[in-house]
């Protein structure tokens, strides 16, 4: 397929897209199947167009003056890849499979259009029922929050310490540009191509063989501030895929026990292939075992109770585009709900001077702040943990300045940090002292 010729399929998925709520990566693939002339090539570059142009639908559409799946498009040439209005009229050429010519007003949308005057949903390209929320979260700074949101993501990689030092992997990857990432002592990040795309990582010896996993440089931070050492017992209490499992062994040296679990049994299937590869000796898997309480052993046990809560995933539009268009009011309201149940769930597995680590991808305050103050005021048995020890005791003080503004815990975002949206707060049954 020719350049033009992605640029056309890829509005013709964003049409598709306009009409549901379905994850866009869905709708891709079934446009792949009834278009089996398209290689995997061609399918990776619509891909990457679509995800852009989801990216910056609110700006392009505001930049183009309609809101069109086409106007987007054109728009997201411009403000994603930064084609200039000859280099997008180029592919609108109307030959072969190219969209249709631009249109006099189209070229000059493209020429003069701008978002001065546009409102901050619309520059921080997020919904415009999420606005009152992201701007008590971040005040003036929300469209500057909400544009790094919209921004391509690198890759980051954990190094797995079991298998290998950073360096010793670091060298594995230096053809593919692999560099440390500025905060994770254990963090490598590999950045996209132009074209948004990043490498074939399940294809590298380093990924076969366990010496790295994909993670998050703030999804890594995260695990390092549980503070776990070696020798202790945690529970993973929503383990999902494994992955701040895999970080918490690492961090205990396969010493000690890490129980993971998760209340739906197809989320963690992952997570046995994922444990051999890295080398992982110190992790029991808890399935769920229909109404047995597989757990009750562990009561009053636990030196930490891990809670990577399902939450409404506001930190990760960098990689998920498609979720803050499809995102509901609803949708927040059932996440609130279940982190109150998970957060009331742990209590029983702490032991005295034990914690709960409480995760969230979220950089909304009702997801995060908002329920630890709702916990702390419904069990006066715990008390939360200053920033700065929560810090310390992850064995990187220095992150002591992302503490939150609105309360405990710390809050990391692409515009602060450079890494995901994520909120960190340690919880410890008994007296802080």
């Amino acid at each position: 397929m020719t350049p033009a010729a992605q640029v056309s399929a890829a509005i013709e998925i964003l049409e598709k897209l306009a009409d549901n709520r379905r994850p866009a990566g869905d709708v891709i693939k079934e446009w792949g199947l009834s278009h089996r002339f398209a290689g995997s090539k061609d399918r990776a570059a619509i891909s990457s167009l679509v995800f852009d142009a989801l990216r910056k639908r609110a700006s392009s559409a505001f930049v183009m003056g309609e809101n069109s799946a086409r106007a987007v498009m054109i728009g997201a040439l411009r403000e994603a890849r930064g084609l200039s209005p000859e280099g997008v009229g180029l592919l609108f050429s109307g030959e072969g499979h190219a969209p249709a010519p631009l249109t006099l007003q189209e070229r000059e949308r493209l020429e003069q259009g701008t978002l001065d005057g546009a409102p901050a949903h619309v520059r921080g390209d997020y919904p415009e029922w999420l606005g009152e929320k992201l701007e008590a979260a971040f005040g003036s700074e929300a469209a500057a929050e909400g544009a790094a949101l919209s921004a391509r993501a690198p890759v980051d990689l954990r190094v797995n310490i079991i298998k290998a030092s950073r360096d010793q992997a670091m060298a594995k990857l230096a053809h593919l540009g692999a560099a440390p990432t500025p905060l994770s002592p254990f963090g490598l990040r590999i950045l996209p191509g132009a074209d948004g795309r990043g490498p074939a990582l399940a294809a590298e010896t380093a990924f076969i063989k366990g010496l790295v996993e994909t993670q998050d440089e703030g999804s890594q931070l995260a695990a390092l501030l549980c503070g776990a050492e070696p020798g202790a017992q945690i529970l993973d209490l929503c383990a999902g895929g494994g992955g701040k499992t895999l970080a918490l062994a690492a961090q205990t040296h396969n010493r000690g026990q890490i129980y993971a679990f998760d209340d739906d049994g197809r989320r963690l299937a992952p997570i046995h292939e994922r444990l051999e590869r890295a080398g992982v000796r110190n992790v029991q898997v808890r399935a769920p075992r229909g109404k047995a309480d597989v757990l009750t052993d562990l009561e009053g046990r636990c030196d930490i109770v891990l809670i990577d809560a399902p939450c409404t995933g506001t930190g990760t539009w960098r990689r998920h585009p498609d979720a803050k268009w499809r995102l509901a009011p609803g949708a927040l309201e059932q996440r609130q709900q279940d982190q109150r149940e998970l957060l009331d769930q742990a209590v029983r597995f702490v032991k005295p001077k034990g914690r709960i680590v409480y995760v969230t991808c979220s950089l909304l305050r009702e997801e995060n702040e908002d329920q630890i103050s709702a916990f702390l005021g419904a069990h006066p048995a715990f008390s939360a943990l200053p920033a700065s020890d929560v810090a310390e005791k992850g064995g990187l003080p220095e992150l002591a300045r992302f503490a939150s503004p609105h309360g405990v815990g710390l809050r990391f975002s692409p515009l602060t940090s450079g890494t995901d949206g994520f909120f960190v707060a340690a919880l410890q049954k008994g007296d802080v002292v």
